[in-house]
């Protein structure tokens, strides 16, 4: 079977035999009712556990409006002309809303980037600006131990109105709701303090309650207060399939059901050979993010089996400690010693791979080069087909493949 994965804004494709594919990875069938930006008129409509917005906001006010940045495929442009129909009927004038990118620890981007982002409307009505860590106000501490440093523009507003996308999370459980506050627009200080619960098992994707990490997250966000949320839950195509809005943490879990019932796949064995992708652009401009992909993957792979991550990471490995972790190591599981050691933010993505190449082979097939590859423990191929035909070669003629062309959007389970 010929299978098409995602790779930058192109594709690889690869042909499968039939006898050796075990599964192609996608969403599960399940009905929607509206979609598009007919589904974000609907959500505000209809909030969960909170008044309409329109009935929150109050003439005067300085709202902000906090939302995800080019690494994600958040499409603001979609959901900000209701949004911002919905501030208007409440009073608010343009002058007095920001949209503000969270950053994390992220880089700054263009105003090309902002523009493409917030959509032509936003950006000719309201200020568009990055977050700022350099310039925070503190909310104090949370019961961990966790500085909540905010961007003043955020800090200082009347309104806090959070935007984001939900998808599975490899160690906050799930994106969206009050991730984009704790890491979204605090300091790097603040998400290497929250992020080093990681290591604990509880902290892994899927997991809400009983996630040490996210619930640190959600009482950072109630330090600040958080208005109302606008989340969405895409396709594999990055079309709005639901939206949620109202309150940060009852709309958020509602996202998250939805979620579970689209993308939470359930196995009944692992895979010798597993081939991911995140799905092209945006989301693997960089290792940093298509990481992701990869951490699904783990899921679904056999001890001492093969992963092919499929990924453009044309802008190189995309975060600074993580490229200073992954170049300076002496051996992949040196990464592993070292963030037992010492956390650091970006560090943690390298000591993530470090372990999953501790349960299998990693294929990168991407734009870099091949010595750099190689010199952070993957192993270069020139295509997809390339990297499956060597798979075979190693594990031989009946290994099992397992697909997955939206790696990081799928959770597979195996279920014995």
């Amino acid at each position: 079977m010929k299978l098409r994965f995602g790779c930058g804004t192109g594709f690889q494709e690869v042909d499968v035999p039939d006898k050796n594919l075990i599964g192609e990875l996608h969403a599960n069938d399940v009905p929607v009712g509206l979609t598009g930006e007919a589904e974000v008129e609907r959500a505000l409509r209809e909030p969960i556990g909170s008044p309409r917005l329109k009935d929150i906001v109050r003439p005067g006010e300085k709202i902000a409006i906090v939302t995800s940045d080019v690494t994600r495929p958040m499409p603001t442009y979609r959901v900000m002309p209701a949004l911002l129909d919905e501030l208007y009927a409440g009073g608010v004038r343009g002058e007095d809303i920001t949209l503000v990118f969270a950053l994390g620890s992220h880089r700054k981007q263009s105003d090309e980037e902002k523009r493409r982002l917030a959509g032509e409307r936003a950006w000719n009505e309201i200020k568009c600006v990055d977050s700022d860590p350099s310039d925070c106000v503190s909310f104090g501490t949370t019961s961990r131990g966790t500085p909540v440093d905010i961007t003043r523009v955020v800090a200082e507003a009347d309104r806090r109105i959070c935007l984001g996308n939900i998808e599975y999370h490899y160690f906050a459980g799930y994106s969206g709701g009050a991730k984009a506050i704790m890491p979204g627009v605090s300091t790097r200080a603040a998400i290497q303090a929250n992020h080093s619960r990681m290591v604990q098992p509880e902290c892994c994707a899927g997991a809400l309650e009983t996630n040490p990490l996210r619930m640190d997250i959600e009482e950072a966000a109630a330090m600040v207060g958080v208005d109302f949320i606008l989340n969405v839950v895409l396709s594999e195509h990055k079309e709005i399939l639901k939206a949620v809005a109202g309150d940060v943490t009852l709309a958020h879990r509602e996202g998250c059901r939805f979620l579970d019932r689209l993308y939470r796949k359930e196995l009944k064995e692992a895979a010798d050979i597993v081939i991911v992708s995140q799905g092209g652009a945006p989301k693997d401009l960089n290792l940093y993010q298509t990481q992701k992909a990869l951490d699904n993957a783990k899921h679904a792979v056999k001890p001492g089996g093969v992963i092919i991550l499929i990924g453009s990471c044309k802008e190189g490995l995309g975060e600074r400690t993580f490229e200073e972790w992954m170049t300076t190591a002496p051996t992949a599981h040196s990464l592993i010693e070292r963030i037992g050691r010492e956390f650091k933010l970006g560090g943690h993505k390298a000591a993530a791979i470090a372990m999953v190449l501790e349960k299998a082979e990693v294929d990168l097939v991407s734009d870099l080069d091949d010595d750099f590859v190689r010199s952070v423990f993957l192993t270069p191929q020139p295509s997809a087909q390339a990297a499956l035909d060597r798979a075979f070669e190693k594990l031989g003629p009946d290994a099992t493949v397992l697909a997955m062309p939206y790696g990081g959007s799928t959770l597979p389970t195996v279920v014995q």
